[in-house]
């Protein structure tokens, strides 16, 4: 992740600061690396921390780390940061081994190690610091790094640190009132009728139409209930097609999601019972902006995006992040009722995590997918792909990757998951 360009970064402690403003959360049992173009900071990559097997013959993991960080083409040099208990940060720390091929894989990668550092629960240090007159042991209080001017410069700017991807709280959970009941009583009414239209063009493309008139929402607008509008959109996330579709659309239009359904032979143009809609209000989208503008996208010549090629963050060539968002709110609101639709929405949040780099919140997201609806089959799938450190397309280069504070202030992060 990239640091805002207005901000000043000079001291250890900001740089450090700067790193769970990035993640989203403070990392534990992590190595963070931190690309350089010259003085100012490039990507930033966040990695679990290997065990004792892999510290003793480390030499995959280093290939790991340096094939990440060789994604950002004008690197030229990396700052790293182990975070772990005090007793791994004491010195010598049972990474410093680590830490030394780090050092040696990077130099031969031109992306050298200009600084490195220790982050345990109290106290952080430099790494290869031995003058006890400016680094004094056991270290600085971590309280230096949280209590920095970076630090309160980002939360000044509206940037704030959450609870990890492990500790974040449910989206499943029990909801009581009428409105819930009311959601639940219409999708149970919706749910036959989409699935006699199933195949119907006409049908797929009003579900469509409804998701996309809800994504041009303008920013700030609350999301207001409405059980018929709820109940028809958790019905149709329960269709796999229609599932997929939405995904598609959103970051590539729709005509590519159904030119993909149609490649898989989907839709029947035979007779079909009208289609069906909730009475969606309408909105109109922000002043200057293309969300609501179906615009179809493609790269590499391609005239229109399959649906791997979008799974896999390879076309478009930049996403539409601002309609990602507002599909990654909309899902929100839908997946505390629990249910295979819950499975779908969590399912979608995890791969908009993913494609926005953040691998260790994808992977809580699939997991609380499978947890809710077990052998949910694209959790799965998407769950493996994580787990194996895979990093989408859009997240692995510069002019594509998801920006946290805005075009303005850009920020583009990477985090595989730690092979989770």
């Amino acid at each position: 992740m990239t640091a805002p360009e207005q901000l000043k970064i000079s001291r250890p402690e900001d740089i450090l600061g700067f790193i769970p403003h990035s993640l989203g959360y403070w990392p534990d049992a992590s190595l963070v690396a931190m690309t350089l173009h010259g003085k100012r900071l490039g990507a930033t990559l966040r990695l679990d921390l290997p065990g004792p097997e892999v510290l003793a013959s480390p030499a995959k993991y280093l290939r790991a780390v340096r094939r990440y960080l060789e994604a950002d083409k004008d690197a030229d040099g990396t700052l790293l940061a182990v975070f772990t208990s005090n007793g791994g940060a004491v010195s010598p720390s049972r990474y410093d081994s680590l830490l030394a091929g780090l050092d040696s894989v990077l130099e031969r990668a031109g992306m050298p190690v200009r600084e490195a550092w220790y982050v345990g629960n109290d106290y952080w240090r430099e790494a290869w610091c031995m003058d006890v007159s400016c680094c004094p042991l056991p270290g600085r209080p971590v309280q230096d790094i949280r209590d920095s001017a970076l630090n309160a410069e980002m939360v000044y700017r509206g940037s704030s640190i959450g609870p990890a991807p492990e500790r974040r709280p449910a989206a499943v959970r029990p909801v009581p009132g009428l409105h819930q009941a009311a959601v639940l009583e219409a999708q149970a009414a919706w749910a036959p009728e989409l699935d006699l239209r199933r195949r119907s063009r006409a049908q797929f493309r009003a579900v469509l139409d409804v998701w996309d008139a809800l994504l041009a929402r303008r920013d700030g607008v609350p999301w207001l209930p409405e059980a018929e509008r709820d109940g028809f959109l958790r019905a149709s996330l329960m269709f796999p097609a229609w599932r997929d579709a939405i995904l598609v659309m959103t970051v590539a239009g729709k005509a590519a999601a159904e030119a993909g359904a149609d490649q898989f032979g989907i839709l029947d143009d035979a007779a079909q019972p009208d289609p069906v809609s909730p009475p969606v209000q309408w909105p109109d989208p922000d002043p200057g902006s293309t969300r609501g503008i179906p615009a179809e996208r493609s790269a590499s010549g391609r005239t229109s995006a399959g649906y791997a090629d979008v799974l896999m963050g390879v076309v478009p060539a930049v996403p539409d992040w601002a309609r990602l968002e507002a599909l990654d709110r909309i899902l929100e609101q839908l997946v505390v009722l629990g249910g295979p639709a819950a499975a779908a929405s969590l399912t979608i949040r995890g791969w908009i995590a993913w494609c926005r780099g953040r691998g260790s919140y994808a992977a809580a997201y699939l997991a609380e997918a499978l947890e809710t609806e077990p052998g949910y089959r694209l959790a799965e799938l998407l769950l493996e792909l994580v787990g194996r450190g895979a990093i989408c397309g859009w997240a692995a280069r510069k002019d594509a990757a998801w920006q946290k504070f805005g075009p303005d202030n850009a920020s583009a992060g990477t985090d595989p998951g730690g092979g989770r």
